[in-house]
């Protein structure tokens, strides 16, 4: 039998805590360790705990969940990080990957994108809501709003059909419509966006998009 990935949640609104416990209690691959309304809590489970991967919100009442982040990930360098915020500004998804956390969702989407987080995060990759692509892009390449063409000398490594997508996820077209206007499937979308990532170093070089 595999054994399951512990997750330690942070986050001040016990609601909301519940709510993540009921999504991580539906995959079998995962386990809630422990939880905590505060950073100087938080980050004493966590010492303690060694939990897989933590779970938290930026907007926490004691600390910012990016100072935490950064601590834990000093601390315990094995344990993931996925940031679940309201917040949806270039500038904290920035200083979020820049502190050392793996995954960015935020709060107003849908569970899927939180389970397909926590799956991503926990096997040791990047995830970036699919919600926030598009605005990521468009800064990576230096897009103003109403323009299309990216100038990026890293697009040129993409594939021709990954820039196909990363054009239109930067016009901030959905994923669903993508699919659509490709003739691919929503999942060949998803793969191809984390590919842009991956190649675009976004993980590594999040200072592009300050």
């Amino acid at each position: 039998m595999a054994v399951k990935k512990r997750i330690l949640i942070i986050d001040d609104h016990p609601l909301f805590r519940e709510g993540l416990k009921s999504l991580i209690a539906r995959n079998p691959g995962f386990e809630v360790a422990g939880e905590a309304g505060n950073g100087r809590k938080g980050m004493r489970m966590a010492r303690e705990l060694k939990p897989d991967l933590v779970v938290m919100d930026i907007s926490l009442p004691d600390k910012s969940g990016i100072d935490l982040t950064r601590n834990i990930r000093s601390l315990l360098p094995e344990t993931y990080v996925m940031i679940v915020s309201m917040h949806s500004k270039i500038d904290h998804i920035t200083k979020a990957f820049q502190a050392g956390a793996s995954g960015y969702v935020v709060k107003e989407s849908a569970a899927e994108r939180f389970t397909q987080g926590l799956e991503a995060v926990s096997r040791g990759e990047y995830y970036l809501d699919s919600s926030l692509s598009h605005k990521v892009v468009k800064r990576l390449a230096g897009l103003p709003e109403k323009e299309s063409t990216i100038t990026d000398a890293r697009y040129e490594a993409l594939t021709r059909r990954e820039q196909q997508v990363m054009r239109l996820l930067a016009e901030g077209v959905s994923t669903k419509e993508i699919a659509e206007r490709l003739f691919i499937s929503p999942k060949t979308v998803e793969n191809h966006r984390a590919n842009i990532m991956n190649k675009l170093e976004l993980h590594s070089t999040m200072s592009w998009v300050v």
